[in-house]
């Protein structure tokens, strides 16, 4: 594939996603737009094109009528269009319950080192701060899925050792066996956290670890980033930047109104390296 030479770094963390998709496994997909992009993007490109999907409203497996604005009608008939099933979100959870589900994807507000997601409250809880508008149905996917992949962005506010408020469950307090004693089915919890900037897995004792940055940053611009600091993996990683090919299907079969790269840096290539270009440049 060839690398393309500019792009947006929202475009980029749907592709980084993308490439995460395994062919022939189920995913329950959150409403928001990236997560439900990023499998759409591995099926059309070929990545796993086995890979099937619920959406979070329970609309099992279905072939949406493309192109079509997942951010906005995700309950709605071209997104689940020849669904296997029209379900509801209680048939999602059954079906995450009985282990069927291999992974869920997220987007969030504030992540922590243990892997908790808050998408309800920032601030002092309940007396001082802002309330958003909660988890949805990512409570049960992040509680049920074999394994959660998390999407947001790289910034400080974002990165904290604990968050204000668990909207969904991550390692809870990071000791062993604190999901399995909370009633959460055993083996499952977070997998991956990625960012435009970066990508983020678990150690074995449960903490949030560095692994991978993208071409146009480095360690420390991550790290700077971080309220908290993750661990640092021995060999950090680099992403490749999206491809043309990536970009092509994205923006002419699925954010076809451009509503992902309306926000967020641009990045480019001065023929030497890629750099971030100022917000509004």
């Amino acid at each position: 594939m060839t690398a393309a030479t500019t792009f947006n770094e929202r475009e980029a963390e749907v592709c980084y996603v993308a490439r995460l998709i395994e062919d022939g496994r189920t995913y329950w997909v959150a409403g928001g737009g990236g997560p439900m992009y990023a499998v759409l993007l591995a099926q059309r490109i070929g990545y796993a094109p086995n890979a099937q999907y619920i959406t979070e409203d329970g609309a099992i497996a279905p072939e949406p009528m493309l192109p079509f604005d997942p951010i906005q009608t995700m309950v709605s008939s071209r997104a689940g269009y020849r669904a296997l099933q029209w379900g509801t979100m209680n048939v999602a959870q059954d079906y995450a319950a009985l282990g069927l589900i291999d992974y869920g994807i997220l987007n969030t507000l504030q992540v922590d080192t243990h892997g908790n997601i808050n998408s309800t409250f920032l601030g002092e809880y309940p007396d001082s701060g802002r309330r958003f508008g909660g988890p949805g149905g990512a409570d049960s996917i992040a509680a049920m899925a074999w394994r959660t992949i998390l999407m947001t962005d790289q910034q400080r506010r974002k990165f904290v050792s604990r968050v204000d408020f668990i909207s969904s469950p991550g390692f809870l307090d990071g000791t062993e066996g604190a999901r399995e004693a909370a009633g959460l089915p055993a083996g499952t919890g977070p997998w991956r956290v990625v960012t435009p900037a970066a990508m983020y897995d678990y150690t074995q004792d449960r903490r949030l670890r560095l692994i991978a940055v993208s071409v146009w940053t480095t360690v420390d611009d991550v790290l700077k980033e971080c309220e908290h600091h993750p661990v640092i993996a021995d060999q950090v990683a680099t992403l490749d930047p999206p491809s043309d090919e990536e970009l092509t299907i994205y923006r002419t079969e699925l954010d076809v109104r451009g509503q992902t790269s309306d926000r967020g840096s641009w990045i480019t290539w001065n023929g030497e390296k890629y750099e971030q270009m100022e917000d509004g440049a």
